[in-house]
């Protein structure tokens, strides 16, 4: 049997991964890795830890059965991960809590952080305003145009927005200059980083945060269903939604775990964020893993409706259990992402984020030819931070006249 995935003693998972830094980041992700470990093992903080994620973020979250959506596919049992009903409205609050409880351990006062759907970016300036830390967040200009109402929310807690206009002003340019900012700074400040990417610990830390989800998933299920699942889906960007989730599974090998990209709207390159369609291993950003590169070797131009999944490489862990043939990932394009996110709304009275969409679309892709199947769809965040890319790409719904089809 399987089981769950580790990194080797220098962050690797199998040859994914590892620390490709500059220099001077060795010696804080070291005191980064050691202070991770000591908390771990400490009852006081994992304390701590629980007691906001139940009292302040609102954990456990619930598994719900799509019972109206289930009977117009016809075939399999469809149960959403509630991670849309966390204060903030995404999983991302999970590991922002434990790094924010991290960063005061280690004693840093100020945090920076990258996002591109703008979530973690909220989250992350939310524990910040809990906890009284200078929170800095960079973010490209066009996922700030993409993602306004976010912008306007960090900014009310109190978070210092910083545009940047390299690139292609999205989240892969935002970590580099978040990594900039870390390197002049690595004294007073910690990298408060959103997914499971990145140099040795972040993977395995951010992974081990958000792991919550699967371990509540899988008893849930057990408890509503009376068997494990057939199917666990989740959208993959980064990929801490995914493999928080996947984790707990990962020992369970008659578990299918499908991982959804974005499709965008080819798999051209430079159309797509499909890491696995077309990608081939690379260093950046701190670790070895699958990315979408020129043929040159340059990072490649991504593409994806949603601001979350516009990113040119996927973490180290999910790059391993691709090659192990432990999980699967496909790719969902944009005018299916839209399209299931209309049918969760009209069937479920749920709206989902639209990275989320993709992971739904895979589902009700799949359903009507599996019945008696179950699946569990990681519903990694709710809509309301899109509506104005809903309302960009469904205009058709904006009119006055609009007489939206039911199911």
């Amino acid at each position: 049997m399987m089981t769950a995935s580790q990194p080797d003693s220098t962050g690797h998972f199998g040859p994914y991964g590892g620390r490709f830094v500059p220099e001077v980041l060795m010696a804080p992700l070291e005191e980064l890795e050691l202070a991770y470990r000591e908390a771990s093992a400490d009852p006081e903080f994992q304390a701590e830890l629980a007691n906001l994620l139940h009292h302040y973020a609102g954990r456990p979250t619930p598994l719900y059965y799509c019972k109206r959506l289930t009977e117009t596919l016809g075939g399999a049992k469809i149960y959403l991960k509630r991670e849309d009903l966390l204060h903030t409205g995404a999983h991302k609050i999970n590991n922002a809590i434990g790094q924010a409880l991290l960063a005061k351990r280690m004693g840093k006062k100020r945090i920076i952080a990258e996002t591109g759907a703008g979530q973690h970016g909220v989250a992350t300036a939310t524990v910040c305003a809990l906890f009284g830390l200078e929170c800095i967040i960079y973010m490209g200009e066009e996922d700030m145009r993409r993602q306004r109402l976010n912008v306007f929310r960090m900014r009310l807690l109190g978070a210092t927005v910083v545009g940047v206009k390299n690139g292609t002003r999205t989240l892969k340019d935002a970590i580099s200059e978040a990594m900039r900012d870390w390197v002049t700074n690595v004294h007073t400040t910690h990298y408060l980083l959103g997914s499971a990417l990145g140099a040795h610990p972040y993977p395995m830390m951010v992974r081990d945060f958000h792991k919550c989800m699967g371990i509540e998933a899988r008893a849930d299920i057990l408890q509503m269903e009376g068997r494990l699942p057939d199917t666990v889906i989740a959208c993959v960007g980064g990929g801490s939604n995914a493999i928080g989730i996947f984790h707990a599974f990962i020992p369970d090998e008659g578990v299918k775990l499908v991982g959804v990209e974005a499709g965008g709207r080819s798999l051209q390159l430079g159309e797509h964020a499909a890491r696995f369609e077309g990608g081939t291993p690379g260093v950046l950003h701190g670790a070895y893993t699958y990315m979408l590169q020129t043929p040159d070797g340059q990072a490649a131009v991504t593409h994806s409706v949603s601001a979350g999944l516009d990113y040119v490489l996927i973490g180290p862990e999910h790059a391993m259990l691709h090659d192990q043939g432990r999980a699967e990932y496909t790719s969902c394009n944009d005018a299916d992402a839209l399209t299931a996110a209309q049918t969760l709304a009209r069937t479920e009275g749920i709206i989902p984020a639209l990275e989320s969409a993709h992971a739904v679309s895979e589902a009700i892709a799949r359903a009507p030819s599996e019945p008696g199947k179950v699946y569990i769809v990681n519903l990694s965040g709710r809509g309301d931070k899109d509506t104005d890319i809903y309302r960009e790409n469904l205009p058709e719904l904006d009119a006055a006249d609009s007489n939206p089809t039911t199911f």
